[in-house]
C-alpha cells in the first residue's frame, strides 16, 4: 500500500486543514462544511494525476485539438454523515461518478469501549471500477475496514483510494497491515501522532460529523 501524505508539500490545502482545525474558527458549521468540500476538491486534483487518460480530439471554434481525458469509471464511497460534504467536494470535480454510501457507527459497551457495526449500504456494482472511499477522520481503521469489506460484497475495484483529511498514525498502521490485499493508495492531508483514551484523533480537530451538522442526543 502506497501512502500520501500531502502536508510534506506546502499548498493552499494548508489554509483549509487550518480553519478547520481551530476552535473558534471551526464554530462556524456552514464555513465548516465548505472547508471540507474545499479540501475535497483539492484532493481529487491530486488523485486524478494517478488516473488513466487517453487522447480526445475536439473541435473548437477555430480548429480542432486533442486532449488527454481521463478514462475510468469512477465510485465515489463515503462513510456517513461526516463524510458528506467532504465526498461533495469529489463529486464537484468527478461530475460523472457513481456514488456509494455506508453507514457504520460505533456502539460503546462503557465510555471508553466500543465495537463497529455497518448498518446500511448503498452501491453501484464495483467490477473493474476506480472506487475512491473518502472519511475525513482516519481515527482507528476499524470503521473504514469494515465499509471497505462491505463495499466488497458490491464487486471488486480495479483500484483503491482512500481519501482521508486527518489520520492517526495508529490508523495508518492498522490499514497497512489489514488492508493489503488489492491496490489501494491512501491520501491523507495530515497524519497526527496520538489517539485519546475515547479513540479520538489528538491534536485532530474533535468530533467532524457533530461540526458539520450539530451534536447527535
Amino acid at each position: 500500500m502506497e501512502i500520501i501524505n500531502l502536508s510534506e508539500t506546502n499548498s493552499v490545502l494548508n489554509q483549509y486543514l487550518k480553519e478547520i482545525r481551530c476552535k473558534e474558527i471551526q464554530q462556524d458549521s456552514m464555513r465548516f462544511r465548505k472547508n471540507l468540500e474545499r479540501i475535497g476538491e483539492i484532493m481529487a486534483y491530486e488523485i486524478s494525476k494517478r488516473f488513466d487518460y487517453s487522447p480526445d480530439e475536439i473541435e473548437t471554434p477555430l480548429g480542432k485539438t486533442t486532449i488527454s481525458n481521463m478514462t475510468n469509471q469512477l465510485v465515489i464511497s463515503t462513510i456517513l454523515r461526516a463524510g458528506l460534504p467532504f465526498h461533495q467536494g469529489f463529486l464537484n470535480y468527478f461530475d460523472k461518478a457513481e456514488n456509494a454510501f455506508v453507514s457504520a457507527y460505533r456502539k460503546y459497551k462503557d465510555a471508553l469501549k466500543f465495537e463497529i457495526f455497518i448498518e446500511y449500504i448503498a452501491s453501484p456494482d464495483l467490477n473493474n471500477k476506480t472506487l475512491l472511499i473518502v472519511d475525513p477522520m482516519l481515527a482507528t481503521g476499524g470503521s473504514l475496514e469494515l465499509s471497505y469489506r462491505a463495499l466488497l460484497t458490491k464487486g471488486k475495484p480495479s483500484q483503491v483510494h482512500i481519501a482521508s483529511i486527518i489520520s492517526s498514525a495508529y490508523a495508518i498502521d492498522y490499514v497497512v497491515k489489514n488492508m493489503s490485499d488489492t491496490n489501494i493508495t491512501l491520501w491523507t492531508a495530515a497524519i497526527d501522532p496520538e489517539l485519546d483514551e475515547h479513540s479520538y484523533i489528538v491534536p485532530g480537530l474533535g468530533d467532524a460529523g457533530d461540526l458539520a451538522y450539530g451534536s447527535r442526543m
